[in-house]
């Protein structure tokens, strides 16, 4: 048996040029928005990952965090979705499993799509605030991949748990980047359902 001490996810090389400076801002939900689902369609055309992407905002000032994208078939890791990428690499920037801390700003995930279950489970215990959610599940769903068990009322479940939800934000564009996906052949990468 193989005994390892560490994993490491590497982002592709051409996320450092798709990110702006350091000190751009994103004052609208719809610029966040549009920044991960620029993320989700850049990690289609690259060939680099699935058809999500994400990011975390401070949303008093519109800073963006941090960026993640779809890692899994790439580095052979099935909890490498882009909302898990963008919550660990904030963690580290930050230098804090808690990232709602009562030291840290109040931030924002801005994700492509809904999250998975895998992902819902993440949210709350990362201490984010607030999720802003692009295609929906049925979006999701509808070009065959797997989201996990769900319950429907999940933003309510986050609404009681002071996680603020929008969903539906920029919903034609992130949805047209999984329907392009679907059309590029590329692999719909699931567990079994059984």
């Amino acid at each position: 048996m193989a005994r390892l001490r560490n994993i490491t996810l590497c982002l592709p090389d051409w996320i450092e040029s798709a990110l702006p400076p350091p000190d751009h801002t994103y004052p609208r939900l719809e610029d966040r928005m549009g920044l991960a689902i620029r993320l989700a369609r850049l990690n289609l055309e690259h060939g680099t990952g699935g058809p999500f992407g994400a990011a975390i905002f401070n949303p008093a000032t519109g800073m963006l965090v941090s960026a993640g994208i779809n890692l899994v078939v790439a580095s052979k890791c099935s909890i490498a979705h882009a909302e898990i990428v963008a919550i660990a690499i904030a963690q580290q920037i930050l230098g804090s499993h808690d990232l709602g801390a009562t030291e840290m700003p109040s931030l924002q995930l801005v994700t492509s799509a809904e999250p998975c279950a895998m992902c819902l489970g993440a949210i709350p215990w990362s201490g984010l605030r607030s999720v802003i959610c692009g295609a929906r599940d049925e979006d999701i769903r509808a070009i065959g991949f797997d989201e996990g068990p769900k319950t429907p009322d999940w933003p309510m479940a986050f609404e009681a748990r002071g996680i603020a939800v929008m969903r539906d934000v920029g919903r034609d564009d992130a949805r047209k980047v999984l329907q392009d996906y679907l059309a590029s052949g590329k692999p719909i990468y699931n567990g079994r359902s059984r």
